[in-house]
């Protein structure tokens, strides 16, 4: 069950990020913000034992590490 959540997750952030990258090239800066938020989000719903919140925390901290990480 856990596995299968989990699974879904990745599954729809991948999906979500790539629709969004369609529209145009993305940044640098876009992909590690994306990527940040995917891995943290896979990450917070790892840590919390398939909590929603600790998913959208984990992603939105994913997501300003990756802002920073890729910054210039």
């Amino acid at each position: 069950m856990m596995i299968q959540r989990t699974l879904i997750s990745i599954v729809s952030a991948l999906t979500l990020v790539s629709a969004l990258s369609a529209c145009g090239t993305p940044t640098r800066q876009q992909v590690g913000v994306g990527t940040g938020a995917v891995l943290g989000g896979v990450a917070g719903n790892a840590v919390t034992g398939g909590s929603t919140l600790g998913t959208i925390g984990g992603a939105a901290v994913g997501g300003l590490v990756g802002n920073e990480v890729s910054k210039k």
